[in-house]
């Protein structure tokens, strides 16, 4: 990836696995417990001015498995702990609905990115698996990759840019901005 004078107009994350750990169809708020350094990587964005949002599958409303009131106590515990966000989009759908926004698809991307009055190809994506970054590039964005232990191998090989953490990820994101700041200085 070139190097950038400005920084992205957003950066979006995937829930569960990526700021949250994953509890599988999660419907209990006080369940819900950050990943290390998730906090501190939101108020990095937040200090430059970056606008932060989810992008987010939650299959479990469709399934009958998670009541929309539960999903939206889980999602206020996730504002709660690491917010507030400037943007949510979240998918209730399941894979059989053939919709546009369940990730690997571009829809949550492209409805943040025009909630948020930015260019989908102007934002960056961080999530923890395949689809995350599919739908980034989907939806022209940049996608990086923070493997967990659920990411498949193919998944890490097929992703353009893998970082080992959140911290490790918005390196990426803002290093080049950064190093493109300095030349300017120099």
């Amino acid at each position: 990836m070139p190097l950038s004078a400005r920084p992205p107009a957003a950066v979006l994350f995937d829930r569960d696995g990526t700021l949250i750990h994953d509890v599988p169809y999660n419907s209990d708020p006080e369940r819900v417990e950050p990943v290390a350094g998730a906090r501190k990587a939101l108020d990095r964005l937040r200090a430059e001015g970056i606008p932060v949002g989810i992008v987010t599958n939650q299959s479990g409303v469709a399934r009958g498995l998670i009541a929309p009131e539960a999903l939206r106590a889980v999602n206020d515990r996730v504002d709660a702990l690491l917010g507030p966000f400037d943007v949510w989009e979240i998918c209730p759908h399941d894979d059989g609905d053939h919709c546009g926004c369940r990730k690997p698809a571009p829809g949550l991307v492209l409805r943040a990115a025009r909630r948020l009055g930015v260019r989908p190809e102007d934002c960056v994506v961080i999530g923890d698996i395949g689809r995350d970054v599919e739908a980034a590039r989907a939806a022209g964005a940049r996608g990086i990759l923070v493997p967990t232990p659920v990411t498949l191998p193919e998944e890490v090989e097929a992703a353009p840019e893998v970082a080992p953490d959140l911290a490790a990820a918005l390196d990426l994101v803002l290093g080049e901005f950064r190093s493109e700041l300095r030349m300017k200085r120099a």
